[in-house]
């Protein structure tokens, strides 16, 4: 009777061993291992607006934009966000890079805005009318480039208490009704005539501190050869006076043909556009200042680069950071 207890109680002591032993091994399913834990990364919301720099230029910058809980595609949303990060103190001061700042007199408010065929109107209080003289053109143009930067948008009426900015507050410049990009932006006069004026704008590599940039430069002459031919000639040489510009574009780079098309431009060059020969491409601050330019000369949305007859690249012009 006895060995049949201890037999019984040793049986007992072993399977509770093994069941165990296999709990340990293959432990029970826990509903909180099933969680797949995963980090996600939000990015900012970034957009391109034209910032003072340094060198009190009006600037392209890529930066950080505060995030609205209004509709991603809300055009005024947008707009009102980009310009409150181009007034002085304003809402979005602190997401600008260091180096830059706005360029709208602090205390201006945004009295409303609202948008329609392309263009939009933006209602200011007098506050802005305090730029000073030698900052209120550059005012103007940090106004355009940056809202025209969004897709929709193709040129801004400004308004002061309901009243249209006719003209410049302290120079009493005129201006036109719908402010576009044919403004100019850092314009740069060299004419002998004040009749048949032609604008070229060409866009500049810069640099502030480990910071990349690029600063359009608007080019005021009666230079009557083809934009395409003077934009690369420019870019080939550097820019008179505006020694924080660059350009990586090779000084023996030679347009052998180009052909404008709808929507798009195909240039042909010699080697000396390629970064290696060997490797056949083309440097980022090359393609960047040559297709921004173009962009805002032509309204082109890509530009195919080719070398001696051959396709290097088809270079896309939309949503360029």
């Amino acid at each position: 009777m006895i060995k049949r207890n201890i037999k019984k109680r040793l049986l007992i002591a072993s399977i509770s061993m093994l069941i165990l032993g296999i709990t340990y091994i293959f432990p029970a399913t826990n509903s909180t291992n099933n969680i797949n834990q995963t980090l996600s990364y939000i990015e900012p919301n970034k957009t391109t607006i034209y910032l003072i720099d340094n060198k009190n230029m009006v600037a392209r910058v890529n930066t950080i934009i505060k995030n609205s809980n209004s509709n991603d595609n809300d055009v005024e949303t947008k707009a009102k966000n980009i310009i409150n990060s181009l007034i002085i103190n304003g809402d979005n001061s602190k997401y600008i890079p260091n180096g830059f700042s706005g360029i709208i007199p602090k205390n201006t408010k945004i009295l409303s805005i609202s948008y329609d065929k392309n263009i939009l109107k933006i209602n200011f209080n007098d506050e802005i009318l305090k730029v000073p003289q030698n900052d209120e053109e550059k005012m103007i143009e940090a106004l355009i480039y940056s809202l025209t930067e969004l897709e929709k948008v193709n040129g801004i009426m400004i308004f002061i208490n309901n009243n249209l900015l006719k003209e410049l507050p302290n120079s009493n410049k005129i201006l036109p009704d719908v402010l576009d990009r044919s403004y100019g932006i850092n314009k740069i006069y060299n004419i002998n005539d004040i009749k048949n004026t032609t604008k070229t704008t060409i866009y500049y590599f810069s640099k502030c501190k480990n910071f990349k940039y690029y600063t359009p430069v608007t080019y005021v002459t009666n230079d009557t050869n083809d934009k395409v031919e003077i934009i690369i000639e420019r870019l080939k040489s550097s820019p008179i006076n505006q020694t924080n510009l660059m350009s990586y574009l090779a000084s023996n780079a030679e347009l052998l043909d180009y052909q404008l098309l709808e929507d798009s431009i195909n240039l042909s060059f010699n080697n000396a556009i390629l970064n290696e020969l060997d490797n056949k491409k083309i440097i980022e601050e090359v393609k960047y200042s040559i297709g921004l330019s173009l962009r805002d000369n032509f309204d082109v949305k890509s530009v195919s680069f080719n070398v001696n007859n051959e396709k290097i690249e088809d270079f896309s012009l939309n949503g360029l950071e």
